[in-house]
């Protein structure tokens, strides 16, 4: 009888990954982490890689792939210089609640925490991690690689989804014996929520004559029941970076910052569904006369800014339907505020028209992309007015980076997004100073035929500090000129397919081609100064004390 050959620790690990649908792994090899990228070849296609130009980019693929799916997403990087490169992308990924699992390298087991100085060693990688992570752990036993790469891969989704880091040294990797893939675990049951707690929160709902909804990244999986909820309770459902997309912006009671800054001075009861609200909560004000009913799956984070009235703690695809029956069978019927809703947006749409040529260049994107298409934003000054002023219709099609405001992030984030959504059409906005922190990644866009189109607005500057500084301190211009490179001549080189236009009507007939022809494609824009949007995002206290 035929005795089966010892595998490698490494060889558990890539199936691991596989058995865990993490079958997709954004990536830069090297030496600490060989006998992985050698179990994945041997695995024969069971995981793909995608590798990139900079450790930076394979974690922001991945991130972008997160957000995109809601799925878990991993990369692999060696140690020391490689996971410090991925810093950024993983401080995005702890502020977006993204499940992403950073698989990277060590030294060689016997050497950690000897200060010998072998390469790519630091002083505490391990404590690195777990600053800028949910959790971080080593693998120090090669028998039991697969089932902590297992846990791992659970804890990416289990309560507040968040990064996870797992460090595995070459010596571990490189191990032979009887090794077995690690399965997925039946995830732990949810506790049901209180009923008694359920009741107050309709009470209470039911007692507000001018409700408010707020959503985030939570609530992203709950579009249908935030909808019903709206329209029973009568609510207008604010969103902003992480909730847009939860509630359909055509729908009546879909709302964005500005409208919701004007709903929040009357309103009496807000519901909080998978969001901090730090905004409304820490920069607009609250006071006795708000009650405030929260959902949310982290009860560690509920006491932040001001404790709710009443905390329904649970996942929220579990919470609100039971929530939505609740108020079905308990509470009244509402009057329609539709009308007064409308009549506010409108007013405030006046308003916004001075943000031009920002919103007819976000119309022009909105519409040459379809209902399905993505748009991933970035700081720069079409993207700030997107927060609030691009049209999502559905969930996961607006990409933030949320309170981290990740400079830099936006292109190779939206190759992670298009990589995962190969069905939909995905725009990255960027302006040249953002842009140029990955440009890099061009050459993966060709290397892996990813049909992202990329938007690069073009003022010659960090154009939103240049005003801080002109604004706020007295004209003191420094460190914001910058020299750019002919973008479109840049992308050519790459091989990806470049134009330049000028107006919004050429922007879209440019984006609705580029999406069609389902290639790389850059689009660069240049553009002066642009009207400020800062009065309809920074807005002022009215509620509460100062």
């Amino acid at each position: 009888m035929a005795v089966a050959s010892p595998t490698t620790c490494a060889g558990a690990v890539v199936g691991t990954l596989k058995a865990h649908g993490l079958d997709r792994i954004y990536c830069v090899p090297g030496i600490q982490n060989d006998w992985f990228f050698n179990a994945v070849y041997d695995s024969a296609g069971a995981v793909t890689v995608v590798h990139t130009r900079h450790e930076q980019g394979a974690a922001y693929m991945a991130l972008g792939a997160a957000l995109a799916t809601g799925r878990p997403s991993a990369y692999s990087v060696v140690p020391g210089p490689g996971v410090l490169n991925t810093a950024a992308a993983l401080a995005t990924a702890y502020s977006t609640n993204a499940p992403v699992l950073c698989l990277t390298g060590q030294i060689p087991s016997r050497a950690i925490g000897r200060g010998i100085g072998l390469l790519h060693e630091l002083p505490d990688q391990l404590g690195i991690l777990e600053r800028l992570t949910k959790q971080a752990s080593r693998v120090t036993d090669p028998a039991r690689a697969a089932g902590e790469l297992a846990a791992a891969i659970a804890a990416l989704t289990e309560g507040r989804p968040r990064p996870v880091g797992l460090e595995i040294p070459p010596d571990i990797l490189a191990a032979r014996g009887d090794f077995a893939p690690a399965l997925p675990s039946i995830p732990n049951a949810q506790p049901d929520v209180d009923a008694g707690l359920l009741d107050e929160a309709v009470t209470l709902l039911a007692a507000a004559e001018r409700p408010l909804i707020v959503v985030g990244g939570g609530a992203q999986d709950t579009s249908e029941w935030v909808r019903l909820l709206a329209e029973r309770l009568q609510a207008p459902v604010l969103a902003y970076r992480m909730g847009r997309g939860v509630l359909d912006d055509r729908h009546p009671l879909s709302v964005t910052m500005p409208v919701g800054h004007r709903l929040w001075r009357h309103c009496d009861a807000v519901l909080m569904i998978g969001s901090r609200a730090q905004i409304p909560l820490s920069n607009w004000g609250t006071d006795a006369a708000m009650k405030i009913v929260r959902i949310e799956v982290d009860p560690s984070v509920l006491d932040t800014i001001r404790a709710p009235d009443v905390a329904l703690v649970g996942r929220v695809e579990a919470i609100l339907p039971r929530l939505v029956e609740a108020f079905d069978l308990k509470a009244p019927k509402r009057a329609s505020r539709i009308a007064a809703v409308a009549a506010l947006k409108a007013e405030i749409a006046g308003e916004m028209a001075c943000l031009d040529p920002q919103i007819p260049f976000l119309t022009a994107i909105r519409e040459a992309i379809g209902d399905d298409g993505i748009l991933v934003e970035e700081m720069t000054q079409c993207g700030y007015v997107s927060r609030f002023a691009y049209p999502v219709h559905k969930p996961r099609t607006f990409i933030s980076s949320g309170y981290q405001g990740t400079l830099g992030w936006g292109y190779a984030t939206a190759l992670g997004v298009q990589d995962a959504r190969r069905d939909a059409a995905v725009v990255s906005i960027s302006g040249d100073g953002g842009f140029m922190f990955n440009v890099q990644e061009l050459a993966t866009a060709v290397r892996h035929d990813i049909p992202l189109v990329a938007i690069v607005f073009n003022d010659g500057a960090f154009g939103n500090v240049r005003r801080m500084q002109q604004e706020l301190h007295d004209n003191r211009v420094i460190a914001t000129d910058l020299a750019n490179p002919d973008f479109v001549a840049l992308a050519e080189s790459f091989g990806v397919e470049a134009s330049r236009v000028q107006r919004p009507d050429e922007l879209r007939r440019a984006v609705a081609a580029a999406a069609e022809r389902r290639k790389p494609a850059l689009i660069e824009v240049p553009v002066g100064e642009m009207p400020s949007p800062w009065r309809f995002l920074d807005m002022p206290r009215i509620r509460g004390l100062a």
